[in-house]
């Protein structure tokens, strides 16, 4: 499901304690919290934000978010060309804001340049979970269970409750995710590119990453280099 703010500049407004179920974004962009807060569990973990944090997402992102309170709003800036994500603060998003409402990329410029990297990081288990997914240190879910002392018929739902989508499809997202990021990045060989991303072989990683983003990687990789060739990449 891709995100409503996916293609324009635009103000989106959230009601008090509402929430967006787990979608995926088509095209990169930064989300610039102006006011209110909510949590942000996706790609780089579960994050909690307040008025001037951002949230820098790259293409084929997914997360879930929960609304505090007050609710929020949030400055959707598009960033053509991104390719990973990240959690930052920024001193004065309203700066930021205004130079939006005349001119897009200008505002965009000045966000990825004042970017402090000090968004507040969640730790209970799910989050520690998502953390070993990442880095591929979970050999299986049960024994990670045992060992943080989470009963074993509760740790897919409670990670789903909290990431939206099962520890499983998480692992296999994240690692398709970083195979789209280093066959955008480097010139290596698909078995190479897969090989390092942790598939057994290149024929998994086609199927997993043409799952996430409808292509397969050659094709991926030609559209890259040819948006690289027609000056539309920025680089963080």
């Amino acid at each position: 499901m891709a995100h409503p703010a996916d293609a324009r500049c635009a103000v989106s407004r959230h009601g008090a304690s509402g929430r967006l179920a787990r979608h995926r974004h088509t095209t990169p962009y930064a989300a610039l919290v102006i006011s209110g807060g909510y949590t942000e569990a996706g790609d780089l973990g579960r994050h909690r934000v307040r008025p001037g944090d951002i949230l820098v997402h790259g293409r084929f992102d997914a997360h879930q978010d929960r609304f505090g309170a007050r609710g929020a709003q949030v400055l959707n800036l598009p960033l053509p060309g991104i390719t990973r994500a990240l959690a930052g603060r920024i001193a004065d998003p309203d700066a930021v804001a205004r130079l939006a409402e005349s001119d897009v990329s200008a505002a965009a410029a000045l966000a990825l340049e004042t970017i402090a990297f000090d968004v507040e990081e969640c730790a209970d288990w799910p989050d520690l979970l998502a953390r070993a997914l990442r880095a591929g240190a979970v050999a299986s879910l049960a024994e990670w269970a045992f060992e943080a002392g989470v009963a074993a018929s509760s740790l897919s739902r409670g990670f789903r409750l909290a990431y939206g989508v099962s520890p499983k499809r998480y692992r296999a997202e994240y690692r398709a995710r970083r195979a789209v990021e280093a066959l955008l990045a480097a010139s290596g060989s698909l078995a190479s590119v897969a090989a390092d991303a942790g598939f057994a072989d290149q024929a998994h990683m086609t199927r997993d990453v043409a799952a996430l983003t409808g292509c397969a990687p050659g094709r991926l990789r030609r559209a890259h280099v040819k948006t690289v060739q027609d000056g539309a990449v920025r680089t963080l």
